[in-house]
């Protein structure tokens, strides 16, 4: 029951992340909704797996997991954008007002 409610929430956030991404038209807000789905919505499946699994080895195995990205998403969001900003693409597009 859990489960199933928390696999729902985790498609409500992926939904309203593709809806940023597609009406963000600067690429900076655009990998920062695209960082927000990785983050919210792998911990929204992460703990519906958990449920589901219950107490067991492979319940472990998943929280090591969920730690894992938790400290690597904002990393590699980050380098990405970085990386970005180094090669020149600019920070607001001229067609912004």
């Amino acid at each position: 029951m859990i489960s199933g409610l928390l696999f729902s929430i985790s498609w409500i956030f992926i939904a309203f992340g593709l809806i940023g991404i597609y009406r963000f038209k600067n690429m900076y807000a655009r990998l920062l909704v695209s960082s927000k789905i990785d983050t919210v919505a792998f911990i929204t499946i992460i703990f519906a797996l958990i449920f589901e699994a219950g107490l067991s080895p492979i319940s472990i195995r998943l929280i090591i997991i969920l730690i894992f990205i938790l400290l690597t998403g904002p990393v590699s969001s980050h380098i990405i954008t970085r990386s970005a900003y180094l090669n020149g693409i600019p920070l607001k597009d001229d067609d912004e007002i």
